[in-house]
């Protein structure tokens, strides 16, 4: 249902550009999110994109430099990434939310999401 790509090796200050394609039955996005997962780490919340009101939110570790958008045609969400740093460095997923909910526009926890892609590798070298 969700396809993660574009990751892959980069040096520190350079940039990717992820996407999350979703494919099969149309379903509701209210939300969809992107997380990463480093080595021994838990799932860290990197940002995410309401669907309906066309608004994004960013977790401090890459506000700035990270910034999410959407082609609807395409059916697509991405994750562009500047100014990238070896700590950002881990699997990065993308998520979606397809049930109703009610409450803020932003979901910052991977259990509010119901839908993940399959992870795509992010490698930032110093």
């Amino acid at each position: 249902q969700l396809q993660a790509s574009g990751g892959g090796l980069v040096q520190a200050g350079g940039s990717l550009r992820l996407s999350c394609a979703a494919s099969g039955r149309t379903f509701s996005r209210y939300v969809m999110g992107w997380f990463r997962q480093a080595p021994g780490k838990e799932r860290e919340y990197v940002g995410c994109f309401n669907w309906y009101a066309g608004v994004s939110d960013y977790a401090d570790s890459v506000k700035g430099r990270f910034t999410i958008s959407r082609d609807n045609a395409k059916n697509t969400l991405y994750l562009q990434m500047s100014s990238l740093k070896p700590e950002d460095t881990a699997v990065y997923y993308c998520a979606a939310r397809t049930t109703y909910y009610s409450g803020s526009y932003y979901l910052r926890g991977p259990n509010e999401y119901d839908y993940w892609g399959q992870g795509t590798q992010v490698t930032v070298s110093s």
